[in-house]
């Protein structure tokens, strides 16, 4: 499936839809990407842009200062005609969203185009000064990665990773209590910490996040349990930002078995959006009956009783409807 052209930069581009993937490898998601029209494709320079897909109901990912945030991308034209998103979205969990209405759904992409910034010289000459994107995130990124000048490391069930104290520190405040409070004082730079109750795995996915402030690389088979994992170490951490993309990336994977231990989750680290999309998915009195059905509720008796107070009094009034 294929939108109508539109102009981005004088350019004219369509966006093009794979239900069921756009390789075979990614049989199992919904595949988007955005093209440049073949009449316009021999560009007398490389264009470079920013770009988001997104639902066309999910306002918070359409903000300009999120989008130019992100990555800078070089478009090459013939040789580079478009960009795509092979695993937009699992179909499984499109289907359930609430994305799908009517059986269809609305896909936006936001495009960005980054212009040159020209230095005018007065004289016979004007040459132009191309200022390159910033790489801060990759060379951060490399410096955690490399372990070069670490000075501090972490025991974490029973794996050994190397940090950096002062990048630590200002990320979270809670690293930097830990490594520059009173008690740590005279502390050896060759130190370890030992990390309790975490995973390896999800205290380096954390890591990532800290030094390039950018999703950390999930596999398909792990994402769901390690989006959970990821949001108590964010919280453990004081890292609000992670939090939040992991309380935006748990409300996909809402449906009746999920729920309860969403919801939870959602009360026990006081995520309150994540809690009211529990609740908002909750209040289908036909997902409420479903979930009740196959024992969810007796998992929130101890960790949201106030919670399951109010879904058992609305599950009595709907059979008392009945």
């Amino acid at each position: 499936m294929r939108s109508c052209p539109f102009i981005v930069g004088g350019y004219l581009w369509f966006i093009q839809c794979f239900p069921n993937g756009c390789k075979p490898e990614n049989a199992g998601y919904t595949s988007v990407r955005f093209r440049l029209l073949h009449k316009d494709a021999a560009l007398a320079k490389p264009l470079k842009l920013q770009f988001k897909f997104s639902f066309v109901d999910q306002i918070d990912k359409q903000e300009s200062k999120r989008i130019r945030a992100g990555k800078v991308y070089e478009f090459l034209g013939s040789r580079h005609i478009g960009f795509a998103r092979c695993r937009f979205v699992k179909r499984e969990v499109l289907e359930k969203s609430e994305h799908l209405k009517d059986d269809s759904f609305t896909i936006r992409c936001d495009i960005v185009m980054v212009e040159e910034f020209n230095s005018v010289v007065t004289g016979t000459s004007s040459p132009s000064i191309e200022v390159p994107p910033s790489e801060m995130q990759q060379h951060f990124s490399s410096l955690l990665l490399s372990e070069e000048g670490a000075d501090v490391t972490f025991d974490v069930s029973g794996e050994k990773i190397a940090a950096h104290r002062c990048v630590l520190a200002a990320r979270s405040v809670v690293f930097k209590a830990e490594l520059f409070g009173n008690m740590k004082e005279g502390m050896p730079t060759t130190s370890v910490i030992e990390v309790e109750d975490m995973d390896a795995q999800v205290f380096r996915a954390m890591l990532s996040f800290i030094y390039s402030d950018s999703l950390p690389e999930v596999k398909e088979e792990d994402d769901y349990v390690m989006w959970q994992h990821l949001l108590i170490a964010a919280d453990r951490y004081d890292l609000l930002r992670l939090r939040l993309i992991c309380e935006e990336k748990l409300c996909e994977y809402l449906d009746v078995s999920a729920v309860p231990t969403i919801l939870a989750l959602a009360e026990q680290h006081s995520c309150r959006g994540l809690k009211e999309r529990c609740l908002a998915f909750l209040n289908s009195p036909a997902n409420l009956q479903k979930v009740t059905a196959i024992g969810g509720l007796d998992s929130l008796a101890t960790c949201c009783p106030s919670v399951l107070k109010d879904l058992i009094a609305k599950l009595a009034s709907l059979r008392q409807e009945e």
